[in-house]
């Protein structure tokens, strides 16, 4: 039986959950995905255009997992992009930097020429602010500033210093910021919804409430549910950190990482002004950080740490309150509606992980916090990958991945220790 959408503040507000039915029987297409996150879903749409049979297998709902419980926000922030400059270079040689530069862009150009393709409503709006938590940090965030003014986005950042940081966000936390008008937030879950229901009318035949227990290799992989299989020319597994499929070829590989997200009570309008009144999207520079942003119903969505362990938390919203009140005072008495929590795929070299288990059976996965605009640059990536276009695929095929030679349980542990090791240097900084 699914699992229903966890209690979310998405949840309470999606335009309908997505009314896809069980797969019982046999099936046949062209390509079978395995998951209905944002990259099974954004592989399915960008299928479905070229003419593709595609059908999608999910064992829950529409976006249950990490696509329908984030924080909204779609920013050209890439946490590996250091490490993918070093390893594309065996690829691209001097035009990895380039290529990864674009990388940052990509995605929004993909979900607003969706959104309004479709017609999706999902509460898109431009807007962001990326704040320095420590002076140390503001030579980080002016660094971005001239790179993205040397890319022709001039007109679209602005350093911003000291008290002028009230003109985007009620705080005095902050030593500087730099803000960002390409990048956008969104309702995550109204935006995989939507596009789902933009596949299914291209003809993609979706299925929930459908766990894949195995996955039968061969000229025609056969995809194995409870109560049917598909066969198909291709499969591509999109589980990310909820899946456990192809254990030998993917073992030790992504970690999941639990992150913890509350939503406040309504806000009155004068309130929701103060805390930031351009109604921006913000989090700041630390390595495991704060993010925050208003819904469309004026509601403080504001998530902070990570647990790298993997386990859930007895309560959510206690170790959140702290970091709201020490950011927005003026929020103390605020109450939090929603209390909620997503687990991300985290790659130890923070690269993206996509590549084959056999020769007709894809993997894409491991965004490590950056998914929403990542996903839909990957959903592009694999669908050409699938159609005969490897040529991005395989940029990313070559990067090189740690493989702890541990189960998930010891790699958590692993993974959660050099996280604390990174975030004690970042205090000494």
């Amino acid at each position: 039986m699914a699992e229903a959408y966890c209690k979310s503040y998405y949840a309470a507000s999606a335009n309908g959950t997505g009314q896809f039915s069980r797969l019982e029987g046999e099936v046949d297409c062209d390509v079978a995905i395995v998951a209905g996150g944002f990259t099974g879903i954004a592989t399915a749409v960008e299928l479905a255009e070229r003419g593709v049979r595609v059908v999608v297998l999910e064992a829950n709902r529409i976006g249950w997992g990490a696509s329908g419980r984030n924080g909204g926000q779609v920013t050209g922030s890439l946490s590996g992009d250091k490490a993918m400059e070093r390893q594309f270079r065996r690829k691209l040689g001097d035009e990895a930097a380039d290529f990864v530069w674009r990388l940052r862009w990509r995605g929004h150009d993909i979900i607003k020429n969706r959104v309004a393709k479709y017609g999706i409503s999902c509460d898109l709006k431009h807007g962001h602010m990326q704040a320095a938590y420590q002076s140390s940090h503001i030579g980080e965030l002016e660094e971005m500033y001239r790179l993205a003014c040397a890319h022709g986005m001039g007109d679209e950042v602005e350093m911003v210093y000291g008290a002028d940081l009230h003109q985007y966000v009620g705080t005095d936390i902050y030593h500087a910021g730099i803000v960002n008008r390409r990048n956008m937030h969104l309702h995550s879950l109204n935006l995989c919804l939507g596009e789902a229901e933009a596949a299914r009318s291209l003809g993609a035949q979706i299925f929930t409430d459908t766990p894949v227990t195995k996955i039968v290799h061969g000229d025609r992989p056969e995809v194995v549910t409870e109560k049917g299989r598909v066969r198909a020319d291709k499969v591509l597994i999109a589980g990310n950190g909820y899946h456990h499929l192809a254990p030998g070829k993917l073992a030790g590989m992504l970690f999941p990482a639990t992150l913890g997200i509350v939503a406040t009570e309504q806000l009155p309008e004068d309130l929701a002004r103060r805390v930031l009144p351009q109604d921006f999207a913000v989090y700041d520079t630390r390595f495991v950080l704060d993010y925050y942003r208003l819904t469309a119903d004026r509601r403080l969505l504001f998530g902070s740490g990570t647990n790298y362990k993997g386990t859930q938390s007895r309560d959510i919203g206690a170790p959140m309150r702290p970091a709201i009140v020490k950011t927005f005072p003026q929020l103390s008495d605020v109450k939090i509606e929603f209390a909620w929590e997503g687990q991300d795929g985290i790659t130890i070299n923070r690269i993206p992980q996509l590549g084959n288990v056999t020769a007709n059976v894809f993997y894409a996965q491991g965004y490590s916090g950056h998914g929403i605009a990542t996903s839909h640059i990957i959903g592009e990536i694999m669908a050409a990958a699938i159609t005969g276009d490897s040529r991005d695929f395989d940029v990313f095929a070559s990067a090189w991945h740690w493989r702890l030679p541990v189960g998930r349980y010891l790699g958590n542990r692993a993974l959660a220790l050099g996280m604390w090791y990174f975030q004690k240097t970042e205090a000494l900084r």
